[in-house]
């Protein structure tokens, strides 16, 4: 049993996951328990949790992937519903362009580009649900 005392918008939450199986995560979140139902088999590995700085622009998690070593994958820092997809693969991002919309809390957030290049891939649509740690965008 994990436990997190998360700090979002200002709001103090205490997160238990109580057990994970297969696609099927048991949390309870401020006592109140969930069952939330994941895309793919979970990993036994933890994701770190993002740090969030202004609720208008959030700052997705960026991992250097070993094996490209080029690449930036923007990782979803919420649970959340995604909004709007403003790049598509193949084009040219700056660092800090906007790459989407994240609906999170009934919060719009922006996922902004951390890395100059091109999107190699686009792991989600507009309408998808997404997990905190979930790709997003991958950046070569």
């Amino acid at each position: 049993m994990k436990e997190y005392k998360l700090k979002i918008n200002g709001n103090d939450y205490a997160v238990t996951v109580v057990n994970i199986e297969d696609t099927i995560a048991e949390v309870e979140v401020n006592g109140i328990p969930f069952r939330v139902e994941i895309e793919r088999p979970a990993k036994k590995q933890s994701v770190p949790l993002s740090r969030i700085n202004k609720p208008a622009k959030v700052e997705a998690n960026i991992v250097r992937q070993p094996t490209s070593g080029l690449e930036t994958v923007i990782s979803s820092p919420l649970p959340g519903v995604i909004l709007e997809v403003v790049v598509k693969e193949g084009d040219s991002v700056k660092k800090g362009q906007k790459l989407l919309i994240l609906e999170a809390m009934k919060m719009e957030n922006v996922i902004e580009s951390s890395a100059d290049g091109k999107i190699v891939t686009l792991k989600v649509n507009k309408g998808d649900s997404v997990l905190e740690g979930a790709p997003l965008i991958i950046i070569g």
